[in-house]
């Protein structure tokens, strides 16, 4: 019987009473609204969403300005950067944030819009942070196609539905931890750079009284 963004601020307020910490709140265009930044920030959270070009005015230097109007503030006196971000107000609840307009490599014209409520956060962090979002899109693709979520069964008893939700969730949990433990080396990749690293500094000399020590 609640909207969207009233079970999602229910939920995130459950995570944070369970003793669950988290820096950012990440989200997609649909929830990155006004009215729900303003009631993240009465749980002391920031967030960092996407969002869209729609009729949404931001305050800047005492006036109201459109993303797209914003966008050719910041981007025309910068043509060839990919990115820039800009820090203004929100309309309605005068929230500080900074916009960070992003540009399709293939298409200049093309925007990509991020908006974050910590504006101490250069845009390098806001584009990485907001990037590990497409790991959330995989696992729901996952789950959903692969992992039978919504076709398994069918219920109406919402008891049903959380239990089978939770078995799937455990099936992707037991998986990524086998395919951690058998297939991801990744995690040696900084040590083995590192040690390339000091070894293309030993001369052949070094290097071989080096051996004939360890040897001795």
């Amino acid at each position: 019987m609640l909207s969207k963004p009233e079970v999602a601020f229910n939920m995130v307020k459950r995570v944070l009473e369970a003793g669950i910490e988290a820096n950012y709140i990440l989200m997609d265009s649909w929830f990155t609204t006004e009215p729900f930044i303003k009631q993240l920030s009465t749980l002391g959270m920031d967030v960092i969403g996407r969002i869209k070009d729609v009729k949404q005015r931001y305050l800047y230097k005492g006036k109201r300005y459109t993303l797209h109007q914003l966008s050719k503030i910041v981007l025309n006196k910068a043509y060839n950067c990919q990115y820039r971000s800009i820090v203004v107000k929100t309309n309605k609840h005068n929230i500080t944030v900074r916009l960070v307009f992003v540009r399709n490599k293939s298409n200049k014209n093309n925007l990509v819009y991020l908006l974050t409520t910590d504006t101490s956060l250069s845009e390098d962090e806001i584009i990485r942070i907001y990037g590990i979002r497409w790991k959330i899109e995989t696992f729901f693709k996952a789950s959903k196609s692969l992992l039978k979520l919504c076709d398994e069964f069918q219920t109406r008893n919402y008891d049903s539905a959380v239990a089978h939700t939770a078995i799937v969730f455990t099936r992707y949990t037991l998986l990524e931890w086998l395919r951690r433990q058998n297939n991801d080396p990744k995690t040696y990749g900084g040590l083995f750079f590192e040690l390339c690293d000091d070894v293309q500094y030993i001369e052949l000399i070094e290097a071989f009284t080096s051996l004939m020590a360890l040897f001795i």
